[in-house]
């Protein structure tokens, strides 16, 4: 399946209201032949669906048998935990070429600048919001002894992932192919339906309550809904901004 063409970094991305299938098709087509110049995309979902990470596709089936409600799922390229998309999500795609300056270097610090870049812009929407290093990504996970939560994205914690405090709001993931990289990251802009989650994937509800534990979003930290206006302006903004100025500019990204 096609991906729609990209768009041009200059060209202020607004999301686009799409599926899941709709958006991992977009990340597959992004990596199927040479990456030339960055492509960007900022998501929202129709309906909520899960995402498995791609060691996660025995678990399908449960998902096609949940007794609540028929369950959309994709499998993604990427690794990791199951992701709840839905209302309550914006999510970000980012294709740069294998050699391009921002992903330089080590798989870990290709996402410094991205978590960097959400916690600057949460913190100027007053909400204290940090990038966590790769010491601090190992205390954090060992410090969460109250569940496995690792068949859950939002349940663990990764170098330059965006927290407040010991809460996950920002969650990153990866693909490296030869023909470039793929970066995404979802930020949770209300609290998604853990339960159900839990529910469709035949978890315990300690997991779930752990989960939510675990876990904050923009609303529970201001005490007020988002608007798509409230993030996806300023961070298409300053993605744009990043993508398209060298590392060597002052004050980047």
């Amino acid at each position: 399946m096609d991906g729609p063409l990209p768009l041009p970094v200059a060209e202020l991305p607004l999301p686009v209201h799409a599926s899941c299938h709709t958006e991992q098709a977009w990340n597959r087509a992004q990596l199927a032949q040479p990456v030339r110049t960055p492509a960007l995309r900022l998501w929202t979902y129709r309906a909520p669906a899960v995402v498995l990470g791609c060691a996660q596709s025995s678990l399908a089936p449960l998902l096609g048998s949940a007794s609540m409600a028929p369950v959309e799922s994709v499998v993604r390229q990427a690794g990791g935990g199951a992701v709840l998309v839905g209302p309550w999500m914006l999510s970000v795609s980012i294709a740069l070429p294998p050699a391009h300056a921002l992903v330089e270097g080590s798989l870990i610090n290709s996402y410094r600048w991205l978590g960097e870049l959400f916690a600057s812009l949460l913190q100027r929407r007053g909400i204290a919001a940090q990038a966590i290093t790769p010491e601090q990504a190992r205390t954090l996970q060992r410090e969460a002894t109250d569940a496995d939560l690792g068949w859950a994205c939002f349940g663990g914690y990764s170098p330059w992932e965006v927290v407040v405090g010991r809460q996950k709001i920002v969650g990153l993931a990866q693909v490296r192919k030869r023909t470039g990289i793929l970066l995404v990251a979802g930020v949770l802009l209300d609290r998604p339906h853990w339960e159900w989650l839990g529910e469709v994937l035949q978890k315990p509800p300690s997991d779930i309550v752990a989960l939510a534990a675990r876990t904050t979003s923009c609303a529970q930290q201001s005490g007020h809904a988002w608007s798509l206006a409230d993030i996806a302006t300023p961070l298409g903004r300053a993605l744009n901004d990043a993508l398209a100025l060298p590392p060597s500019t002052p004050g980047w990204p």
